[in-house]
């Protein structure tokens, strides 16, 4: 009898570090940024809601393939962090991959719940139809925006992130986020947005088409002028971002079509900043780089 007790504490003591090991579920959340645990020679599987279009890992001491609605993750240096996009034809999320620890508390698994929205009934109107696109054929018509490296990403205090576009019939919408990693609030508004023109790279532009340019390839960049684009519209979902959290926004611009690359500027102005302050760089402002 005592063999057995003693065989079975034996046991328990082999199986509960297991139980830490996590196949978890996150919400479908693109405001949201997920932290995952690793291990060495060891993979995390993300399954989402439907098929994944593109992802971008901020360094490359993790190894990050997809397949399908699948995306498997896997450090190589022991100590290294950095974060993961993942983006469907629906949806973009945010991950933040933890440095490789033991095997018996990383994520095994994390499954996307999908977003659940209760359906709204359309008001009754004799008014016809109108001719914008349809959510539809935005997301079909979207394209991605790939987030080129960068070296100094992590040491900023806050950044812009790029995620997706749409074009059609000369006006331009942009998809962006700003997330906030300093300590105190930050407050923003509807970016102003500049096309630089004379443009002189080091690297042909048709390679980063559809990309938003990294502080190492701005500083390599020979611009001759700055010219504005009118910008029709623009929403965000807060003008103040907490420390630690991100908003989403969106801006509508009147651009003509090009066959050749062309880069735009977006600057984020914050509401309290005045204009002579922001004209004699007297407090810093978020910019971001994108190349359509």
């Amino acid at each position: 009898m005592k063999r057995i007790a003693l065989t079975l504490l034996v046991l328990a003591a082999t199986v509960v570090p297991l139980v830490a090991q996590k196949i978890g579920t996150e919400t479908s959340d693109r405001t949201r940024i997920v932290h995952l645990k690793t291990a060495l020679n060891h993979l995390t599987v993300i399954e989402v809601g439907d098929p994944v279009i593109e992802v971008a890992a901020g360094s490359p001491s993790f190894k990050v393939e997809w397949r399908e609605n699948k995306v498997f993750v896997q450090p190589t240096e022991a100590d290294a962090a950095t974060n993961l996009f993942i983006w469907t034809a629906s949806q973009r999320l945010n991950y933040e991959l933890e440095p490789a620890g033991s095997v018996a508390t990383m994520d095994f698994a994390v499954d996307q719940a999908p977003v659940h929205s209760e359906s709204v009934k359309p008001a009754a109107s004799t008014a016809p139809a109108a001719v914008s696109p349809s959510i539809t054929e935005l997301l079909l018509t979207g394209k991605p925006i790939r987030l080129l490296p960068s070296k100094s990403r992590a040491s900023k205090p806050v950044e812009v992130w790029i995620s997706d576009l749409y074009e059609r019939d000369g006006h331009l919408l942009i998809r962006y986020a700003v997330c906030n990693h300093s300590a105190q609030p930050y407050s923003i508004d509807t970016p102003q947005v500049y096309q630089l023109d004379g443009v002189r790279s080091p690297q042909s532009l048709y390679g980063f088409v559809n990309s938003q340019l990294g502080d190492e390839q701005i500083t390599k960049l020979k611009v001759k002028q700055e010219t504005p684009v009118k910008v029709l519209d623009g929403q965000v979902q807060s003008m103040r971002i907490a420390p630690g959290e991100e908003v989403v926004g969106v801006v509508a611009l009147q651009v003509a079509s090009s066959p050749n690359p062309t880069i735009l500027r977006l600057q984020f102005p914050s509401p309290n900043q005045s204009g002579d302050a922001l004209h004699h760089g007297q407090q810093s402002q978020v910019t971001a780089f994108l190349v359509r």
